[in-house]
């Protein structure tokens, strides 16, 4: 069983109805954190975890933007 990141949430429907910019940048946060193994980085690789994080952010919105969840219900 894979455990790297246990502690992200799921995102998508049905599991979250409402997911904000503020759920899948902490959701990109923990995976950074988790496969860095940093919590917070030195100042010299600050730059390059930042840009991770803003990286996986946009991978994830960009993933749940085009998710075709089956039976999920859609609200007009």
């Amino acid at each position: 069983m894979d455990r790297m990141c246990r502690s992200i949430k799921t995102l998508r429907p049905p599991a979250t109805e409402v997911v904000t910019d503020d759920d899948i940048r902490a959701a990109a946060l923990q995976y950074v954190r988790k496969i860095s193994g940093f919590r917070k980085p030195a100042a010299h690789n600050e730059a390059v975890f930042d840009q991770a994080v803003e990286a996986v952010a946009q991978a994830t919105a960009d993933l749940l933007a085009h998710l075709e969840v089956r039976g999920a219900r859609t609200r007009a």
